[in-house]
């Protein structure tokens, strides 16, 4: 058993914002170490591509990401120095997401407007969704999800997304772990191979073995994070963000009987 790609999601999981640095040390260390060796890495998360380069390049990481899935949907491959995009299924992708939102988009006024009605939150679209809200509390944003899907149901692949206060709508066949999967085909990797971390309701999807061996979640995680990894027979780390999924990676390392970069450290 071997260990050959590692997906995390970014917010959270290894991007601490008002840390320093925003990345842990010893994370970046050791995916650098690995990335020697062959294992590639993965950010796969809710940003698009602009609001992410602009981050990764603010946290000055030593590390590049062999490639990304953006907006929980989209795949992108490094490729001398760009990132560029994995077509037939960003294509695929954009064309099931255009058909879906066009048979929702003439009910959605009505939507919104019983959410306004109840729901202290703004409510916009952008060009991922026809549909997304910003509620003002934790508390709002369990009920507006609820809400939204009740209504989902009535759509066969429509799906809800959540990070925390943030809500949009998508089409239920694309998400981080159906992007990693994909990717890792793409890379001719097994699920076996492969680790997935995550914090955030949105990161759920790929915590799944049939996405990847290892599951790993860091202090900060949602309990409904730590309930799946744990679930999975995962690693939930007592070390918040990247520390954490640091820990993570070296209890996989340690599973697969490859030799600790640094012993101790981790």
């Amino acid at each position: 058993m071997a260990l050959e790609l590692i997906s995390t999601d970014f917010d959270g999981t290894i991007f601490a914002e008002f840390a320093n640095p925003p990345v842990h040390g010893g994370f970046t260390q050791l995916v650098a170490a690995l990335q020697r060796r062959g294992v590639r890495w993965v950010v796969n998360t809710g940003r698009d591509m602009g609001s992410l380069m602009e981050t990764l390049a603010r946290a000055q990481l030593p590390v590049h990401p062999d490639g990304l899935v953006l907006v929980e949907r989209e795949i992108f491959i490094r490729r001398e120095a760009q990132y560029v995009p994995l077509h037939d299924w960003n294509d695929a992708c954009s064309r099931d997401h255009r058909e879906l939102f066009g048979r929702l988009i003439p009910e959605l006024p009505a939507w919104v407007r019983r959410l306004q009605s109840e729901h202290a939150a703004t409510f916009y679209e952008d060009a991922f969704s026809p549909l997304c809200v910003i509620a003002e509390t934790l508390h709002g944003a369990d009920s507006i999800q609820r809400e939204l899907e009740d209504y989902a149901r009535l759509y066969g692949n429509l799906t809800v997304v959540r990070n925390d206060v943030y809500i949009r709508l998508a089409h239920g066949a694309y998400n981080k772990g159906t992007a990693l999967s994909r990717l890792a085909a793409e890379w001719k990797v097994a699920s076996d191979g492969i680790l997935a971390a995550g914090d955030h309701y949105n990161d759920l999807p790929m915590l799944e073995q049939r996405h990847a061996r290892w599951l790993v979640a860091p202090a900060n995680a949602i309990p409904e994070v730590k309930e799946k990894v744990r679930q999975g027979g995962g690693y939930v780390s007592q070390r918040p963000s990247g520390e954490g999924v640091a820990q993570g990676i070296g209890f996989a390392m340690e599973q697969a009987g490859l030799p600790p970069l640094a012993p101790g450290r981790f």
